[in-house]
């Protein structure tokens, strides 16, 4: 027999399964205007969509991200350019997220 908690989380993954991702082709200038309006609101693109559609956006506040798909070659790459083995994944990772900081930092100070 089932414990409730686990109950519960089947419950929401079953709310989770009946959604479907649905995906919108359009122009890039007009993926801008969403995605920036989503970025000056704090909202990932999704909820800004689910906004601009008088839908309900979830409230619970979500980690703020950045994502990027890195290959086997790429992991080569970078650990070339760090001087590291290219299993050495997280130490590539922080190096990359210290680049990514000073890249930012920097055009922070552009502006």
């Amino acid at each position: 027999m089932m414990a409730k908690s686990d109950k519960a989380k089947w419950a929401s993954s079953n709310k989770a399964i009946k959604a479907v991702q649905v995906a919108f082709d359009m122009d890039e200038k007009l993926q801008y205007v969403i995605r920036k309006e989503a970025l000056d609101a704090g909202l990932g693109p999704s909820d800004q969509i689910r906004k601009i559609l008088q839908l309900p956006v979830s409230k619970r506040p979500k980690r703020p991200r950045l994502t990027v798909s890195l290959s086997a070659e790429d992991y080569i790459e970078l650990a070339k350019r760090y001087g590291l083995e290219a299993e050495d994944q997280l130490e590539i990772k922080k190096r990359v997220m210290d680049d990514l900081i000073k890249h930012a930092s920097d055009g922070e100070q552009k502006s």
